[in-house]
């Protein structure tokens, strides 16, 4: 039976596709009685959509698979910590275990900036597990922002 750290081990070849798409290396799977029935990477630039974060395709993968927008029972697993709108749509989906592997201190909402899941006055809660493969996660995000912005200073050198 395959473990959180095999799951992540997905959601970060799906992350790595997302790169290969010029896209923030994000991915994420939905789990239900060990079976995927969800994947996503990211995907706003390409789709000129605000909301085609990873996490929301897999939701929406899964709820597909399910006939069903109530994703009872089922966990999200993630290589970056999720942001306000992916949360909320977990909540609204009702997602059992969220998983996430890097900390983002810049929009998290499992803890980094804000928690949502602790939020009482909230109606939905989910467990939640951090870390996961937190350094691989990690790493896939800073080499592919290190490599952007070196490829911006190259084009700028090259305008003078």
């Amino acid at each position: 039976m395959r473990n959180d750290d095999d799951f992540m081990r997905i959601a970060l070849v799906l992350a790595r596709q997302a790169e290969l798409s010029g896209e923030v290396p994000v991915g994420a799977i939905v789990v239900k009685d060990g079976a995927i029935i969800g994947r996503g990477s990211n995907a706003p630039i390409s789709r000129h959509d605000p909301s085609a974060h990873a996490e929301l395709l897999a939701l929406r993968e899964a709820a597909q698979h399910l006939g069903n927008y109530r994703l009872i029972g089922c966990e999200l697993f993630v290589t970056l910590e999720p942001c306000v709108m992916c949360v909320g749509a977990m909540f609204h989906a009702r997602i059992g275990r969220v998983v996430f592997g890097a900390s983002d201190f810049k929009t998290g909402a499992c803890g980094s900036v804000l928690n949502l899941f602790a939020e009482q006055r909230l109606n939905h809660h989910a467990e939640m597990t951090a870390g996961v493969l937190a350094d691989e996660c990690g790493q896939v995000l800073s080499d592919f922002f290190a490599a952007r912005r070196a490829q911006q200073q190259k084009n700028s050198k090259d305008i003078l």
